[in-house]
């Protein structure tokens, strides 16, 4: 096996993280500084929809990589991902909320 495939799996792992990283500190920042937010808990519900997100997002990142590098050391084809739809869909359903927050405020 080539190992510059095993390398850009990892690269694509990393990115993922750093994905769920940032969702993570938004989560933190709209707790902490989204004070017009506090009409019917939309600042709690958004913070803690990051959170969730990111989590849901670093543990597929994992379980993707780890599937590929199965797939790699096998020589079989790789494993199609879910996390694109599930992270758009996460953070369109976020994005409703604060939309809908900022309008309610």
């Amino acid at each position: 096996m080539d190992y510059r495939f095993s390398l850009a799996n990892e690269r694509t792992f990393l990115a993922w993280i750093r994905t769920a990283l940032g969702l993570l500190a938004g989560g933190v920042a709209v707790q902490t500084l989204a004070e017009s937010f506090s009409a019917w808990g939309f600042r709690r519900a958004i913070a803690v929809a990051c959170a969730g997100l990111a989590v849901v997002i670093a543990a597929a990142a994992y379980r993707q990589w780890k599937r590929v590098e199965t797939a790699m050391h096998q020589g079989v084809e790789l494993p199609s991902s879910m996390l694109v739809p599930v992270l758009a869909t996460g953070v369109g359903a976020i994005a409703l909320a604060a939309g809908t927050a900022v309008l309610v405020a």
